[in-house]
């Protein structure tokens, strides 16, 4: 392969470096590139997420401070339980509302609970690991990560839910302290058995990633594009400049060196830059007029 190397042109040798030079800058720019996009895209998922579990939070902390002490006592009169009062279905309710959206139709917000006493919060087999795993460790306060579902990739964000306000006890203890009207609506086998501080529940919301990471895709393919473009018009200019500025001012001193060696004295090696190529050429006439003069002693020595 070496020795084939050495019979290639200037000019072909060139663009040889040229070409390597090219895939190389290409695969780690293309390769830097899509590390940022991906990351980017990650983190815009992310603070999407964050920004609604923040917002469900606020609900459920109105719906605790402000709502709730107000209809609780409602709550032995009214022959049917009024949901509004639990933090849960309020953020819940809130979510499907913003859900409505078709920005939002694929977001997902669930306070998943291993015994619920609404059963449209109880967990399902993904969700009960979760909540299995923040019941094991206490330490861990949040759980991100991506998922697929049917309806594509999902980036989720998990959160404990515990019992902090032994008030809340009343509901979930045992059916005797509970409300009638909550055993009236959701009958005294579900939601009961909860202890103070203990993690019941997990805050789950799912934000689609899908689009965001096609789009950062779409960017990529547009940008490298675009750098390939970029990358190919550089080649080719410096390509014709290396060869109007280098290889034919080479040949040209090629040329007249094969004149010269025929015998041509005539011949004179013209060029008036004064880089590199143009001091060869002035060194090879200062060797012709070095040869002609001692050819000239050698015809004067021979008469």
């Amino acid at each position: 392969m070496l020795k084939k190397l050495k019979d290639f042109k200037i000019g072909t040798k060139f663009n040889l470096l040229l070409i390597i030079v090219f895939i190389i800058s290409i695969v780690v720019s293309g390769t830097a590139l899509s590390s940022v996009l991906q990351q980017r895209a990650q983190n815009e998922v992310a603070d999407k997420a964050l920004i609604l579990i923040k917002t469900m939070n606020a609900v459920r902390k109105y719906t605790q401070d402000n709502v709730n002490p107000r209809l609780a006592p409602q709550l032995e009169s009214e022959p049917v339980f009024l949901p509004e009062t639990v933090p849960a279905f309020s953020a819940t309710e809130v979510f499907e509302n913003l859900r409505k959206n078709d920005e939002y139709k694929n977001f997902l917000y669930k306070e998943a609970t291993l015994n619920p006493t609404n059963l449209r919060d109880k967990a399902d087999s993904f969700e009960t690991q979760i909540v299995e795993r923040f019941r094991n460790n206490s330490k861990i306060q949040e759980i991100a990560d991506f998922r697929d579902v049917p309806e594509g990739k999902v980036f989720y964000i998990a959160r404990p839910l515990a019992i902090k306000q032994e008030k809340c006890l009343r509901c979930h203890s045992t059916p005797e302290q509970a409300p009638k009207s909550q055993l009236t609506t959701y009958g005294s086998n579900n939601g009961f058995g909860w202890k103070l501080n203990e993690i019941v529940a997990a805050q789950i919301i799912s934000v689609p990633s899908e689009e965001v990471f096609n789009s950062a895709q779409k960017t990529w393919i547009l940008i490298m594009g675009l750098l390939i473009a970029i990358f190919a018009v550089v080649v080719i200019l410096i390509n014709f400049l290396i060869k109007k500025t280098v290889i034919e001012r080479i040949k040209r001193i090629e040329k007249i060196a094969q004149q010269v060696s025929t015998g041509d004295m005539e011949a004179n090696f013209h060029d008036d830059n004064k880089d590199e190529i143009g001091g060869l050429a002035a060194a090879f006439n200062r060797m012709k007029y070095s040869l002609r003069i001692a050819m000239d002693m050698l015809n004067q020595q021979g008469q």
